[in-house]
């Protein structure tokens, strides 16, 4: 595996730009919130422990209780790269959180998003 500079970085260092893009296009932390709960099975105090801790993200995922298996049906192009041709599983993990927080500020429905339809 690589060592990208992503995999450093803290959540909450990204987490900031996700709710403000969100926010920019009427949606709610909340719902930013709840995107990324859906995705790593983390509780919110558990989410707000590891924002609170810098936590970065190769332990982020890493320490996630219950990756969502449904994440899988994620497909798509972000940053000019097809998620499913993305080899290594860290950097997976982090482009699906990526997706599924243009896809909040691009309006879809939550259920949509959340792989319930």
């Amino acid at each position: 595996m690589e060592n990208h500079r992503i995999y450093t970085t803290s959540v909450a260092s990204v987490y900031v730009h996700y709710v403000n893009k969100a926010q920019r296009k009427g949606r709610t932390q909340a719902e930013v919130d709840e995107v990324i709960r859906w995705l790593t099975g983390y509780g919110q105090e558990a989410l707000n422990a590891h924002l609170d801790a810098k936590t970065d993200f190769q332990t982020f995922f890493g320490q996630a209780p219950a990756l969502n298996p449904v994440r899988a049906n994620i497909k798509g192009v972000i940053c000019g790269v097809r998620i499913e041709e993305i080899e290594d599983p860290l950097m997976r993990e982090v482009r699906y959180l990526d997706k599924l927080v243009d896809e909040l500020a691009k309006g879809r429905p939550m259920a949509k998003i959340l792989r319930q339809i």
